[in-house]
């Protein structure tokens, strides 16, 4: 059997060697199995593709995909998958926080007849309080408002079957949420609990306007709560107005005249309730409308610019050019 280990990269040149021997090593642990490593260069623009080629050449089972620029990390982990040829895939990434070292408990576990075999995070090593406290909420956000239930304090982190992962390759929408998706194409699944390491070097490639972005790809994906919450935000706008037409008719009969002034709560009414409740309604339905508008487009999710180290037979075609 074969076993294919995805590591999608951007700019890790600094820890590609050392992700590179601890996937060896749990190789060599696993007799049972052969292994395949594909490496996915997400537009790196530091020494990752030179090292890529260095670890291809002193290793057979290392694949190399250079994407033409970066498409993002959920786009470059499909891409890995979509040219995987193993009976089972592994999604890992390449800064070690996730130890190589689960993928053997993984492994028994799909021996066992389990589909998906996911890590769970017990613990998160070098990661601020709000840091902690915002992954806590999203995704106590996500299963409030969404028919997928996706397992918290997960990640990409998971081995999946061969045929889990065709089912999730036949899901071509653009903007991706890989743990969603695997979570709604069901299968038989189990978390394997770990406690996540510090990056072993480099930077997170996900400042927190990637985290809002990845947040509501997550939320747009998965659920028409906004939409449904325009709604009721709508109701109570109509409400709040109604109430300051009744207050500014009593200012009108009950009050004295020389405190009114002809107009203002009508404006007042108007602007701040019925105008905001607009804007936020058309920004909630312009987000599912773009995201409409890219997948009608239908535009290749990635392009390669370069692949090495692949068999002949073992290139698949995929969503990508």
């Amino acid at each position: 059997m074969l076993i294919s280990i995805v590591v999608p990269c951007f700019n890790e040149a600094a820890v590609l060697r050392e992700a590179h021997r601890r996937l060896a090593a749990v190789a060599a642990s696993i007799a049972e199995a052969a292994f395949e490593f594909i490496f996915v260069d997400d537009g790196s623009r530091d020494e990752t593709p030179t090292l890529l080629h260095e670890l291809s050449a002193a290793d057979a089972r290392v694949r190399g995909l250079r994407l033409s620029r970066n498409f993002g990390q959920q786009v470059a982990t499909t891409a890995g998958l979509e040219h995987a040829s193993g009976d089972a895939v592994v999604i890992i990434d390449a800064d070690l926080q996730d130890p190589p070292e689960l993928i053997a408990e993984m492994f028994s576990y799909w021996r066992e007849g389990y589909q998906v075999a996911y890590g769970q995070r017990s613990d998160r090593a070098g990661e601020t309080r709000f840091k902690l406290w915002s992954a806590s909420a999203f995704y106590r956000l996500v299963n409030s408002i969404s028919h997928v239930q996706i397992p918290p304090d997960t990640g990409d982190f998971r081995l999946m079957d061969r045929a889990v992962v065709d089912a999730v390759l036949r899901m071509p929408e653009r903007d991706r949420f890989l743990r969603g998706m695997v979570s709604w194409v069901g299968f038989r699944q189990v978390a394997v609990p770990y406690r996540r390491a510090a990056r072993f070097a480099g930077e997170t490639k996900y400042p927190m306007v990637k985290m809002l972005r990845f947040a509501a790809d997550a939320v747009f994906s998965f659920s028409f709560a906004p939409l449904r919450l325009a709604v009721w935000v709508g109701f109570l706008a109509l409400g709040v107005a109604l109430a300051g037409i009744l207050y500014a008719l009593a200012l009108r009969f009950f009050f004295d005249p020389t405190h009114w002034v002809r107009g203002w709560a009508s404006l007042f009414v108007a602007v701040l309730f019925m105008g905001g409740v607009q804007l936020i309604s058309l920004g909630i339905i312009g987000e599912y409308v773009g995201r409409i508008y890219g997948e009608v487009k239908q535009r290749p999710l990635y392009f390669v610019r370069e692949r090495f180290g692949f068999p002949e037979n073992q290139n698949r075609a995929g969503g990508g050019l």
